[in-house]
């Protein structure tokens, strides 16, 4: 997930500064860095209590500091792992805090809203730019294949479904991916549009095969 963090590089770096000779790493720097992580996979794989009390960890620690640049960082992140699983509401917590948030970020919400500009860019994450870039919609959905880390292909591919430019090849890759993380929410997500697909084209034997791998993955978890 680390493509999409976008988190001060001192909190990225937390882990191996607290080895380091120099002062101690902030306790809240760590701490947000955890729970970021957790409430992130808490969210994949449908996990809505951990990752609501794993959010509200990492954005508590976050508040303690003042800095209201990064406390709307924390509720971009959010948006993204939404975005990735095709929950494309309005990302409220971020709006209310865009004033205090620097161009980058800012940019990078308008992406995940299907709504970046030309000059949007350049400001966005290294893995979104070839997607946000691309001309054509095959060249995008080829970009997205090319991305390494899966939850910031996710997103890349979610950005693309909602701005109406999702091909059968985006499709393919979202739920091999999806499917590879063992990630429930996401995959159940794009079978839905792949199903939603099979059905208009009046491919009923695709969309019944389609609905029976749904069918599993809703399945509760073993206790």
């Amino acid at each position: 997930m680390r493509n999409i963090k976008l988190l001060l590089s001192a909190l990225a770096m937390a882990a191996l500064a607290a080895c380091s000779s120099g002062p101690p790493v902030p306790d809240w720097k760590m701490n947000a860095q955890s729970s970021v992580e957790r409430f992130q996979a808490a969210y994949l794989n449908g996990n809505a209590l951990v990752e609501q009390t794993e959010f509200r960890r990492a954005r508590s620690q976050v508040a303690g500091t003042g800095k209201l640049e990064l406390v709307a960082r924390i509720e971009l992140l959010r948006c993204a792992a939404r975005v990735a699983s095709l929950a494309f509401d309005d990302c409220a917590g971020f709006d209310a805090l865009q004033a205090d948030a620097n161009d980058a970020d800012r940019a990078y919400a308008a992406y995940l809203a299907g709504k970046a500009q030309a000059s949007d860019i350049a400001l966005l994450p290294q893995a979104q730019r070839a997607p946000a870039g691309a001309g054509a919609d095959i060249a995008a959905a080829s970009a997205v294949a090319t991305i390494k880390d899966p939850l910031s292909q996710l997103v890349a591919a979610g950005v693309l479904l909602r701005s109406g430019r999702a091909t059968p090849e985006l499709l393919d890759t979202a739920v091999a991916t999806a499917s590879d993380q063992g990630w429930r929410r996401p995959l159940l997500a794009w079978l839905g549009v792949q199903r939603l697909r099979a059905e208009q084209a009046g491919d009923t034997q695709a969309a019944q095969r389609i609905a029976r791998r749904m069918a599993i993955v809703e399945q509760p978890l073993a206790p």
